[in-house]
Parts: C-alpha cells; structure tokens; sequence
C-alpha cells in the first residue's frame, strides 16, 4: 500500500508523461503484489470452516470498488482535475496503511487458518489456475472493450453507458454476495456456476446484443458471474494449494493477471479487423473452455472418490497484541 500511495503521488506530481506511464507501471505492481497475499492474509485468523464465507465477503469490497471507485475518480478529475484525483488516491493509500497497522493483528503464518490447503493436490491446482486464466481472459476480451459494444452492436447513447457499467457492478456484488452461501459446502459448484452464467451470457451478447432489454439483461449477468468466479477461484485455492497459501495466492493472483493481459490484448485485436460483435463471441468460447477443464476435472475428482483432507485442530482464536509480537491464544 505504500508503494501504491507513492505510485499515484508520482503521478499527481509527474512532469511528463513518461514519468506518469512510469508511475502507473509501479501502482500496477502494487496491486499485483497485493493480491498476491490479501486472500491468505484475511482468511488466517478465521475458522477453516467458514473461509468461504470470509473470502466472499472480502471479494465485496474488490467488488464494489469499480462501481464507487470509477465514477468518483471520473467525477473528481472532471471537477478539479486529474491531478487532483490521483493526489486523493495517495492519500487513501496512506490512510489505509494506517488502517492495517493499527487494526490488522500480526501471527506467523503457520499459525494461521489458512496456512496450508486442506485438500492439497498439486495436479489439480494446476488445472485451476490453467482455468482461471482462460475464464478471466475470456470475460476480458469483452468487458475491456464492453463500451465500443454497446455503442456499435446494442446502439446505446453515451450517456446512458454509466447506468449500464453501474448496473453490470451492482450485479457482481449481488453475485458476490450469493457466493456467500455455496462456497464452503459447495466449493466446485461455485465454480462451475459462475462460468455457465458467463459463458451463456457471453454467447447470448453475440447473438442478441442488437436488442437493448436483453443486453442490458445479459451485461449484468457477465457482471455477477465474473465477480462470483473470482470468490470461487479464491476459495479452491485455499483447498487445493500444494504447499504454502501464500505462494499458492501469488499463483492465483499470476493467472489473474495473465487472463486479464492476455483478454486485453486479444479484445484489441479482433476489435479493428472483426468488429465488437467478434468479441463476445471469442470471450465465450474461452469461458466455455474453462468451464469444459473445471467440470472435467470435478467429474475425475468424483470417480476417484474424496481427496484426503488436511486434518489440524480448528483455528478460532483471538489475537492479543503485545509489546512483543503477537501471538494467537
């Protein structure tokens, strides 16, 4: 967070404009390096028991911070530029920063609930984070280009395309908030759901994308299935880890980013040579591919019969801070 508050300081501050593509470069690292431990670190002083629940209730807050976080910032640089906004968001990261050394407790990670997967298989996590980037990547090739979509294929006025991104987020938190109630006693389940919502919303973009109601309809049920299979993605990590969480999380994090570029840089080719219309096409048949690796793999998993579990006593502690380091009690 220090290094994100100081990226975006750089940036309020920046001279020219290679100073700024600089500076953006560095914040795009922080956040990758902070993904890379948020899920091991928020899920550790909590139950084993309840780690979904945990991990789709932090997802919310990743959630909803494209809903507030995109308007807010386009509203604050309109208003007193971007300068302005960039400056606010060094602050923030500065506040948070005081935020997690004051509230956030301190423990060695073995202590920890999440220290180590409960059903570790390395094969399969494989799989997953094989998976994840093809179902990322899928739903990016649309959604970084979902704005010349909706303008060229659905007709749409640009100045209803915020209500329409507004919409699509407030679905993924309603699909973050649904993934609640699955993720803990139906983990695979969570994951495959998600994928068929997107996958059948992607394929149903490209052929009645032209009909407003139904891509309307159709955006928000990209919304709430991307949002949902990142919190499910997250929470099969947990279980199916080899080793460490933490490393197994910068795993996760990795596949994240490779769909995301990988998504980016396939959207911004087909856009110019195969038309918007191409792109939801294409993002199904990569979600499609996903969904086809996961639900193999589940159904392997049950004709194998259940994976042994990580057995270790349950972890519902309270952290005591002390002059020392704190330790769980």
């Amino acid at each position: 967070m220090l290094l994100f508050a100081a990226g975006n300081a750089t940036a309020a501050l920046a001279p020219t404009y290679a100073v700024l593509a600089g500076s953006r470069l560095v914040t795009a690292l922080a956040q990758a390096l902070f993904w890379s431990i948020a899920t091991a670190t928020v899920t550790g002083p909590f139950p084993v028991a309840v780690r979904g629940r945990v991990i789709a209730l932090f997802a919310t807050g990743a959630t909803l911070a494209p809903v507030l976080g995109v308007p807010l910032g386009t509203w604050l640089g309109q208003q007193a530029g971007w300068r302005v906004a960039f400056a606010a968001l060094a602050g923030v990261g500065l506040a948070i920063v005081a935020a997690v050394l004051v509230f956030l407790p301190s423990y060695p990670p073995a202590a920890g609930g999440a220290a180590r997967g409960t059903a570790p298989d390395g094969r399969r996590f494989a799989l997953l984070l094989i998976a994840t980037a093809f179902g990322i990547g899928g739903f990016m090739t649309l959604q970084t280009y979902v704005t010349p979509f909706l303008l060229d294929v659905s007709g749409f006025a640009d100045a209803v395309l915020a209500p329409l991104l507004f919409a699509a987020g407030a679905a993924g938190v309603v699909g973050t908030l649904a993934a609640t109630r699955t993720l803990d006693t139906r983990p695979i389940a969570s994951l495959l759901t998600p994928l068929s919502i997107g996958t059948a919303s992607l394929f149903g973009l490209y052929a009645l994308g032209a009909l407003r109601p139904g891509a309307v309809a159709l955006l928000a049920g990209i919304g709430l299935a991307y949002a949902a299979f990142g919190s499910a993605v997250q929470n099969r990590m947990l279980q199916l880890a080899p080793g460490s969480t933490d490393i197994a999380s910068a795993g996760v994090s990795t596949a994240f980013n490779a769909g995301i570029a990988g998504g980016s840089l396939l959207g911004g080719a087909l856009l110019p040579t195969s038309g918007a219309r191409s792109l939801a096409l294409v993002g199904g048949l990569l979600t499609l591919v996903a969904l086809t690796l996961l639900a193999v793999d589940a159904r392997r998993g049950r004709a194998a019969g259940p994976a042994p579990t990580a057995t270790r006593p349950s972890f519902s502690v309270r952290m005591r801070r002390t002059p020392s380091s704190p330790r769980p009690e």
